[in-house]
């Protein structure tokens, strides 16, 4: 057999034995879901976002009239979002629950009404 035939044969069986270890199947890639949050009078649209665990998330929060912030307090996650302006970041959502997110500003008494949900559906 020829050094060529016998690399290739070797190649085409690690590849065999990569793709039926348990392992290199659990491991895809995780899902990107991004969301946009409009900031308008003291509300979030929408205020419930569903994601499933390991997720990187994208959230852009936009505000149509004043300042607001973004929270959730289990992911340390605090964020400005300027009046009329917006703001994008990302997190991996990496536990399983409901975790509320809020504004967390204390310019007005209305941001302590402004709340939602994020769901971190399990894998």
């Amino acid at each position: 057999m020829s050094l060529t035939r016998r690399r290739a044969g070797l190649l085409l069986m690690g590849a065999a034995l990569l793709l039926a270890h348990p392992d290199a199947q659990e491991q895809a890639p995780p899902n990107r879901p991004a969301f946009t949050l409009v900031g308008r009078n003291y509300r979030y649209t929408p205020d419930r976002i569903g994601v499933t665990q390991d997720d990187l998330v994208t959230l852009t929060i936009r505000s149509e009239d004043v300042a607001y912030s973004f929270a959730i307090d289990e992911y340390r996650i605090v964020r400005r979002v300027p009046a009329g302006g917006s703001t994008t970041f990302e997190f991996r959502a990496d536990r399983p629950g409901t975790f509320r997110f809020y504004s967390s500003l204390t310019s007005d008494s209305a941001h302590a009404d402004m709340q939602g949900q994020l769901v971190v559906r399990p894998r």
